[in-house]
């Protein structure tokens, strides 16, 4: 028997399935430091950034806060904070 896994080829295939509660830190991008590079969206695994009229935003119901887009972004324009709940 042969067995095939599906693969994910682009971000915003679970809109009904917000993962953004299992995260303990939230990535928060400040917009002076943003240079608009991309690095963030280009690395981050749940396609959780997106840019509306030029600036950056992080769309807290899907972000994990895995921190990818903090540790690459070249300026550190991005910190993770702790999580409030």
């Amino acid at each position: 028997m042969k067995i095939t896994m599906g693969a994910v080829v682009m971000g915003g295939t679970s809109v009904l399935y917000p993962t953004g509660a299992w995260r303990d830190q939230r990535p928060v991008i400040d917009h002076e430091a943003c240079k608009s590079c991309d690095t963030c969206r280009d690395v981050c695994p749940d396609s959780s950034v997106f840019v509306q009229e030029d600036v950056y935003y992080i769309d807290y119901d899907f972000c994990k806060g895995c921190g990818l887009c903090a540790y690459e972004c070249p300026v550190d324009a991005i910190a993770m904070i702790l999580e409030e709940k």
